[in-house]
């Protein structure tokens, strides 16, 4: 290296130096004042200046780079009387502060623009939502209970396919290959088989984060889309809850402190909560006529268990100790018995060094999801997955940048027993691991905004690494105009049983990637058995108004390859697993206005589909051309105790493969040693269209209504009474048609319904 060159780089360097000493760090946390809850997304403004930033999910704030000097911290958020703060900061140094804001009716039509806006600006955030349980509240709600699985179904790119053991397809990717979190941990089956509820606690929600396609580095294991939900953590002030019943479900929550929450101080606190359905009880005399068969009724059971204890440290560093079990139980004579259970623990944490510029956060959990179903002249089917996580996230906050690396590691145990129609038994007993390492950086020069970031993936089984490089990015063309576009490519070693194929899926059991053989098109092994995809997004956010947002969205997802079951496989030779290609593209439009007592949601979507097996491209039978959701919620009061909410969808049909004709099903299993005269005797074959999912079933269609009251009796006392109609033109919507029987089969009809509950 020349002179010149080295005493340019000891400039540089020294200068930058300077730089950095002539300012300081400004970080803390912002607090409910009555609950000790951490406000999330909260605005933080230096007064006079353009700094500002907003809170994250633990209401934790860093503003780096900032000159040293005197000035005035502004913090304020919706229903919250605004706060103001005079503080120094010194050069080269880090100004920390706890603060509590109290709840309050101050500017509540104005407040928190500011931490949208700069939330909007400063963050790329394409295919992704942000859902608070607030938003989830504002849907007309089944039962009179807010669930995320209703609210989920009106998120632009999702698709659901029946209220009866429904399944979210998200921009084009099945179930399988969607990864949805829960405090850190893998739930492998969220929703119940009423498709109405999932086992997430409304009123522990403290965010969603929904990503539909192009999610960032930090995520890995999945080919299509991401959820990642957050709870809340107990109140840190005083003992309280709610008891709730409904004809669907009791629930009740209990929650308070174990070491009481005091300003600049720590706390510990706990939560609890329990549902169970009732619907097998209730729909025999309320709702006999939703069911075919009255003494049976609606006979969707279901229970959820999950507590956690919270410790805080003054800091804001956090530790929490959670666990939870969940249960479902679909027992119908006429068509199967169906059971699944879902149970976990695990700890996660949140680090706030004293004097540093880092956060580190981890999780270490278990979990484990087991399945049955039982068939009349139909051999046992059963699932069992087990997880053990352990992970580690550090993020450096610097000056209009933010870099955030970590490393995740997956042990995953599966046990499985699947017979196809052939009679031939599909077994897997296997024991592998995923280590998955990440880096992403944020930066933000001038009006754009750029987020790099590379995953390095392996898989044990297949003995494969997987190079994922993701970038999003994001230019504001104006203060109101931003354009953004994302892609990364993706890879996943988990797969089902469910097929695109399946109309219906009563059984869906779970697999890591296999160890034996897998075709491709031709019945050729394969050497890479990983699933894979690219994702390619690009869009535009506008603000109308400070209320009204526009979002408009394309997307192109190319599936390049997907492993599936074999379950044409006839004798013990043929491969266990095949492979499949699919395309899924389409645009999604998006509308948002929120301002004092009126909040509307809208959405249309435009998608395609598709699936090639070697033989033929075909649309998969959750190809919805067109959805279309739209959503209001109008406060009657000033305080917003007396609201009602209307809830419209609309979607395309679904494709199905048409009949040509019916056969006796002699499956030969013996060659010509087989007894045509006694085999299989009463079973019917299908003869099918050779075009694959070349009809359309009608459009669905159905609109909810539900009106809530609350009556103050106290501070913390009060109760809440929501009448609801689910369905309320009572639209018969196709959900399926038993061929043999030649019997259409339509989802739920009109449901009115009463929930009380009562909260103290």
């Amino acid at each position: 290296m020349s002179i010149k060159k080295y005493f340019a780089i000891l400039a540089f360097s020294f200068v930058s130096f300077m730089v950095m000493a002539q300012t300081g760090t400004i970080r803390g946390n912002v607090y409910d004042a009555d609950t000790g809850e951490p406000i999330i997304y909260c605005d933080i403004q230096l007064k006079g200046t353009n700094y500002g930033e907003s809170t994250d999910i633990n209401g934790f704030f860093v503003m780096s780079g900032i000159p040293a000097g005197s000035y005035t911290i502004v913090i304020s958020y919706l229903g919250y009387e605004t706060l103001e703060q005079n503080i120094e900061l010194k050069s080269g140094g880090v100004n920390f502060k706890n603060y509590t804001l109290h709840s309050g009716a101050f500017n509540l039509g104005e407040v928190n623009i500011s931490a949208q806006r700069d939330q909007a600006r400063n963050e790329v955030r394409v295919s992704q939502i942000s859902v608070k349980a607030r938003e989830i509240k504002a849907l007309p709600s089944v039962g009179g209970e807010a669930d995320i699985a209703q609210y989920l179904q009106v998120l632009p790119g999702i698709v659901s396919t029946g209220d009866q053991g429904g399944q979210l397809y998200i921009r084009g990717g099945a179930p399988v290959q969607n990864k949805i979190l829960l405090d850190g941990l893998n739930i492998y089956n969220p929703f119940h088989s009423l498709g109405f509820f999932s086992v997430f606690e409304t009123e522990l929600i403290k965010n969603v984060d929904v990503f539909t396609a192009g999610f960032n580095a930090k995520y890995g294991g999945r080919t299509s889309a991401i959820i990642d939900i957050s709870t809340r953590e107990g109140n840190k002030t005083h003992t309280g809850g709610q008891v709730s019943i409904s004809p669907f479900a009791a629930k009740v929550l209990l929650e308070g402190p174990i070491s009481k929450f005091k300003e600049g101080g720590g706390s510990t606190s706990y939560v609890i909560t329990g549902k169970k359905a009732i619907l097998p009880s209730t729909s025999k005399s309320l709702y006999k006529y939703a069911s075919d068969n009255p003494e049976v009724g609606l006979p969707f059971d279901f229970q959820d268990l999950y507590g956690k204890v919270s410790f805080v440290g003054g800091n804001g560093t956090r530790f929490n100790l959670f666990g939870f079990n969940f249960s479902d139980n679909y027992d119908n004579p006429s068509i199967a018995n169906i059971k699944w259970k879902n149970y976990g623990a695990g700890t996660n944490f949140s680090i706030i060094p004293a004097s540093s510029s880092i956060l580190v956060n981890g999780l270490f959990g278990y979990t484990n999801y087991s399945t049955g179903i039982i068939e009349a002249d139909e051999p046992a089917r059963e699932s069992d997955i087990r997880e053990l996580t352990a992970q580690v996230d550090f993020t450096f906050f610097g000056k209009n940048s933010e870099l955030n690396y970590g490393i995740e590691i997956l042990s995953i145990s599966t046990d499985f027993d699947f017979t196809n129609p052939y009679k031939v038994k599909l077994s897997q007993n296997q024991n592998t691991t995923e280590i998955g390492t990440y880096a992403k950086y944020r930066r933000i020069i001038s009006n754009l905004v750029i987020e790099p970031g590379i995953r390095l993936q392996y898989y044990a089984s297949p003995a494969k690494f997987s190079f994922e490089p993701r970038l999003g990015l994001k230019y504001n063309v104006t203060d109101k105009l931003r354009l953004k576009a994302a892609g990364g490519l993706y890879t996943q070693n988990i797969l089902s049983t469910n097929n695109d194929r399946d109309v219906v899926n009563l059984f869906t059991g779970f697999l890591t990637g296999p160890e034996g053989i897998v075709t491709d098109f031709d019945g050729n092994p394969i050497d890479n058995k990983l699933m894979k995809a690219g994702h390619l997004i690009g869009g535009i956010e506008y603000d109308i108004t400070n209320h009204l947002t526009i979002n408009v969205e394309s997307y192109y997802k190319d599936f390049s390859q997907i492993v599936v079951v074999n379950r044409n496989k006839t004798s013990l030779t043929d491969a266990d697993f095949t492979t499949e290609t699919g395309k899924a593209y389409g645009i999604d439009f998006n509308f948002k206005y929120d301002f004092n007592k009126l909040y509307l949601w809208g959405t249309y979507s435009y998608g395609h589909v598709n699936r090639f097996d070697g033989e033929q491209e075909y649309p998969t039978v959750f190809d919805r051309r067109h959805n279309v959701n739209l959503l209001a919620s109008y406060n009657l009061s000033k305080n917003g105790d007396f609201s009602v909410s209307a809830r419209w969808n609309m979607g395309s049909g679904f494709p199905f493969t048409k009949s040509q004709g019916f056969y006796d099903n002699i499956n030969y299993l013996q060659g010509i040693g087989t007894d045509y005269t006694t085999e299989n005797p009463d079973n019917v074959g299908i003869i099918y269209s050779d075009i694959r999912n070349g009809g359309r079933l009608p459009y669905y269609h159905r609109l909810d209504l539900s009106i809530q009251k609350t009556f103050e009796i106290s501070k913390y006392v009060s109760t809440e009474i929501t009448a609801s109609v689910t369905n309320a033109y009572d639209r018969a919507n196709i959900f399926y048609f038993d061929r043999i029987r030649y019997n259409r089969v339509d989802q739920l009809p009109i449901l009115p319904s009463l929930n009380v509950k009562f909260n103290f």
